[in-house]
């Protein structure tokens, strides 16, 4: 890379090697319109969005995603913990955990492949309604029966 760079300072002062053209392709990053106007760089035909739009959702995104990793890890923290430490104490965190991380990796799907006001209001309410759902089973399921962590030992165990 420092002969390149080397090289490329020879080039600027009137030498121009042919292999070294040919190779960096020697071309000036300016394109001319047809009326032979000044040219125009090509970043700036690069329209990009001004910092207002970039404001408190941008950080709101940036804590989602962070929101969502610590999620995971924990998850995987959760596992060891519900192996050794099967109960309510466990049960219940982990059945939030479970329904929490179900809910935001099916809201991705959801903003990817559904498109529309009202098919992403229904697909939105639908969602909901299904973590709802499986949030309150698993907690029925840990109050009323063995809990989670006794179900998968339980299911291990055959």
């Amino acid at each position: 890379m420092a002969a390149l760079v080397r090289l490329g300072s020879i080039c600027h002062r009137g030498v121009n090697p042919l292999l070294l053209r040919s190779v960096l392709g020697a071309r000036p990053l300016a394109g001319q319109q047809k009326d032979a106007e000044p040219p125009h760089l090509l970043t700036a035909l690069i329209h990009t969005s001004t910092p207002s739009y970039a404001g408190s959702a941008s950080k709101a995104a940036s804590l989602h995603w962070t929101a969502e990793r610590i999620l995971s890890v924990a998850l995987l923290g959760m596992g060891p913990l519900a192996y050794f430490y099967p109960g309510p104490i466990v049960d219940y965190p982990l059945a939030a955990a479970l329904a929490l991380h179900g809910h935001w990796g099916l809201g991705q799907v959801l903003t990817d492949y559904v498109h529309g006001d009202a098919k992403i209001k229904m697909a939105n309410a639908t969602l909901f309604m299904v973590s709802s759902i499986t949030f309150a089973g698993l907690c029925y399921f840990n109050y009323n029966d063995v809990g989670i962590c006794k179900a998968i030992a339980l299911l291990w165990s055959k």
